[in-house]
């Protein structure tokens, strides 16, 4: 069977972008109130907080507007392929203008169904994107998509079977972080907090024990700025390497898919780019200081500066600092007055402290079995996710009824 069909307009009380508060304004970013989100952080998921935060007198002298929880918000435009992409905000939030936000009538629809119906029509989406250089979306199309309207109980039947799979993945997620958490801070105690075994009878030299050395990122291994093959060339894409971009970081330690992938004539023609499996990547353009560690040989674009490191028993303890100096990162340089940029240069001349080996290995050790387990769990997260996208559009075209 197939459902009737209905336009988004029909089923909203209000469809609405939102606004950027002039950054020059300090006082409208601070104090931090209100979430603000951006269309970067639009990624077929629940938001539970953003990256950034205006402040309530930024909102009042902006175009931004607070959007109540569980609204469906679709990215208008944003860099790559972020156009098209949908997610649910689970707290109020404000946006930016990049973001078209959908408040769903609950007696019209329900907002989880309309969110994954939306995720079923990226394609369509990025197929009406109008405008110059850089296509973009705008309400008026948004509003004018048409998406399967049975009636109100089977959208919650099918939003229930859905959601069970993004619940999964959430408490997955969950547990990374408390894993994520637990390695960090054994670092911050060992290493920061310099309650390391036996620092009892350490000697201290010039602020830090005696043994430790204070080492560029440089020095840790060799450092590789990755590259984008030229997106004219069809023939480089679409085959079995792995290609990490930004998104791909997010809210990951070891990113198992990439949006996009390269063939080996794309990956070849970028001679010195693949990054082994077991280095740390950190993005530096833009959103500065995700940390992912590769899981296979792979390759990545021009915003992020990877670590082949000179001794495997260094990676946990080099992917924790990478995690803990974004600060750091962030002040190392700006080559524009809206985009943190550390190039290479600057990415390998960052200092940190270097506890000899003994302790590495011993770091190592510990945080072995925790990284482990993070991994197994990020296998379960891309099982569920590859097990809800194949149910997803044969619910959403009534080729299974529910």
């Amino acid at each position: 069977m197939s459902y009737p069909l209905n336009q988004i307009v029909n089923i909203c009380s209000l469809v609405t972008s939102g606004g950027t508060p002039l950054t020059k304004n300090a006082s409208y970013y601070t104090p931090p109130e209100i979430p603000w989100l951006k269309t970067a952080e639009v990624n077929y998921c629940r938001i539970y907080d953003t990256e950034k935060h205006i402040s309530k007198e930024g909102l009042n002298n902006s175009s931004a507007k607070l959007i109540p929880e569980n609204s469906v918000i679709v990215a208008m435009y944003g860099q790559g392929d972020t156009a098209g992409r949908v997610a649910i905000n689970k707290i109020p939030l404000a946006t930016n203008q990049a973001c078209c936000n959908l408040v769903i009538d609950d007696k019209k629809a329900d907002y989880q169904f309309v969110y994954y119906a939306l995720s079923t029509l990226y394609d369509k989406l990025v197929s009406l994107k109008n405008g110059g250089a850089q296509p973009n979306l705008n309400a008026g199309i948004i509003k004018s998509i048409i998406i399967p309207y049975p009636p109100i109980e089977t959208q919650r039947r099918i939003a229930s079977i859905l959601s069970a799979y993004d619940d999964l993945i959430e408490n997955n997620q969950k547990q990374i972080k408390l894993l994520e958490e637990a390695a960090q801070r054994l670092y911050k105690e060992w290493f920061v907090d310099l309650r390391f075994p036996g620092w009892e009878n350490a000697k201290i030299v010039d602020g830090v024990p005696e043994g430790w050395e204070k080492k560029r990122v440089a020095d840790f291994g060799k450092v590789i700025t990755g590259k984008t093959p030229p997106t004219s060339k069809k023939e480089y894409y679409d085959g079995g390497i792995p290609f990490v971009t930004i998104p791909d970081m997010h809210n990951t330690v070891y990113p198992i898919h990439t949006e996009r992938t390269l063939s080996n004539e794309g990956a070849n023609s970028q001679k010195g780019k693949f990054i082994p499996v077991d280095s740390v990547m950190v993005s530096c353009i833009a959103t500065v200081g995700l940390v992912n560690i590769s899981l296979t040989d792979c390759q990545t674009n021009q915003q992020i500066n990877s670590i082949i490191l000179n001794d495997k028993v260094m990676l946990y303890y080099t992917y924790c600092s990478m995690k803990r100096i974004k600060a750091l990162l962030d002040g190392v340089g700006s080559n524009g007055a809206t985009m943190t940029n550390v190039n290479k240069t600057k990415f390998e001349n960052i200092e940190v402290l270097l506890p000899p080996k003994g302790l590495q290995r011993m770091f190592y050790s510990f945080c072995a079995p925790i990284l482990g387990n993070i991994k197994n769990l990020s296998f379960s997260i891309d099982n569920a996710k590859q097990a809800r996208d194949r149910l997803l559009p044969k619910l959403m075209s009534g080729e299974l009824e529910v």
